[in-house]
Formats: C-alpha cells, sequence, structure tokens
C-alpha cells in the first residue's frame, strides 16, 4: 500500500517544481479576488461549466450541487486521461488554493459593494481578474474549476489556442442562457467572457516553450 501511494504521490506531484506551485497559487488568487467581489456581487453570469450549471437547474431543476459535480469530475477525468497526473497534481494545488482564498474573501466581505450599479465596468474589470488569475494557473499546467481542465484538454485534442476554445465554449452557455436571462444581462456577460477568453490564452501563452503543459 506504501509503494502504492508513493507511486500516486509521485505521478500527481513529482514533477511540480516550486515556480509552478507558486504560479498556479497567485493565480487562484487572482482569480477568487475578482470572482467573489465583482462577478458575485455585480451578478454578471458565466459561461462553460458554471453557466451549463446553471441552465440546467432551470430547464431540468437539477440542482446545482449534482450537475456540478458530475461535470467538473467528468472535465477532470478527460483532463487526467489526456494531459496525464501531473495536471491533477497541478490542478489540486489550484483548486485548494482558490478555496482557501475564497473563503478568505468571503469572511473579509465584499470591497466593491456597489459595482453591481456599474455592470460595464464589472464586466471589464471582472474579465481582467480572472482572465489573468485563470491564465497564470494554466500556464503553470493545472485547471481552477472544470471550465479550464475541459479547455486544456481540447486544446490539447485539437491544437486550437485555448483562447478559441474558452470562446466557442462560452458563447454556446450564453446563447442557451437567452432562454432565461434577458439580453441586456447576456450583453455584459458576453462582453466579460469574450475579454477574460483572450486573456487567459494572451497570460498561458507566455513562456510557453518553458511550460508546455500549459498549451
Amino acid at each position: 500500500m506504501t509503494s502504492k501511494f508513493k507511486r500516486l504521490y509521485h505521478s500527481l506531484f513529482g514533477q511540480l517544481s516550486v515556480q509552478r506551485i507558486l504560479l498556479a497559487t497567485l493565480g487562484s488568487l487572482i482569480a477568487s479576488f475578482g470572482l467573489f467581489n465583482i462577478h458575485a456581487q455585480s451578478g454578471v453570469t458565466e459561461g462553460g461549466v458554471l453557466g451549463l450549471v446553471l441552465l440546467m437547474e432551470r430547464w431540468f431543476n437539477i440542482s446545482p450541487a449534482i450537475t456540478s459535480l458530475i461535470l467538473n469530475a467528468a472535465c477532470y477525468l478527460l483532463g487526467w486521461r489526456l494531459l496525464g497526473g501531473d495536471f491533477i497534481g497541478c490542478s489540486i494545488v489550484a483548486c485548494g488554493t482558490f478555496s482557501i482564498f475564497y473563503a478568505i474573501f468571503e469572511a473579509i466581505g465584499p470591497l466593491f459593494p456597489g459595482i453591481a450599479s456599474v455592470p460595464l465596468a464589472a464586466a471589464l474589470i471582472g474579465a481582467l481578474f480572472i482572465g489573468v488569475g485563470v491564465g497564470l494557473s494554466v500556464r503553470a499546467g493545472g485547471a481552477q474549476g472544470g471550465d479550464d481542465a475541459l479547455a486544456m484538454s481540447l486544446a490539447h485534442i485539437t491544437h486550437l489556442n485555448i483562447k478559441w476554445i474558452y470562446l466557442f465554449s462560452d458563447l454556446i452557455v450564453l446563447a442557451l442562457s437567452l432562454t432565461y436571462i434577458p439580453i441586456k444581462q447576456i450583453v455584459f456577460s458576453l462582453l466579460t467572457v469574450l475579454l477574460s477568453g483572450q486573456i487567459i490564452g494572451f497570460v498561458a501563452a507566455i513562456c510557453r516553450k518553458k511550460q508546455p503543459s500549459a498549451d
């Protein structure tokens, strides 16, 4: 049992350098700050897995507690199969630190409680935080959420730039969300996902040769 545990541990964390761990942690700090202080306060909806979870709740009355678990687990399993245990190890760091930082920001309370009154600013600033934060974790080789795991896996299969993967998936989910969300609200969500996806692709591409797992 001990030898099996050691092999598993080495498979997940053996290739993680201090630089990659710090990069993933920094990304989680930035993304969690933006998600709590900007997105959560402004009510701007999301694309990807989170948007799909909300859509399924609206259409089929299935609890997000169930759908989010299933969808995220499926995305991570796909990433493990395509990108290896190293991807899962880095994702554990990214997910774990994201949850910790988010809980800290919740305890502190919102720093911009009036952000909902300026949805355009919320869309732009939120996209910056999410784009840079997620991009850093992706560049390190890990995924903060199922959206990122799926995008990294599809980018690996198709060899497309990851920013286009984010764009296509978010557009599909947001288009479907028009069935229950007013178009005015979708416009700001569309703006933020368009910008954040492009920023993620830009940040993830920096020093790509040094971080091949972020391709």
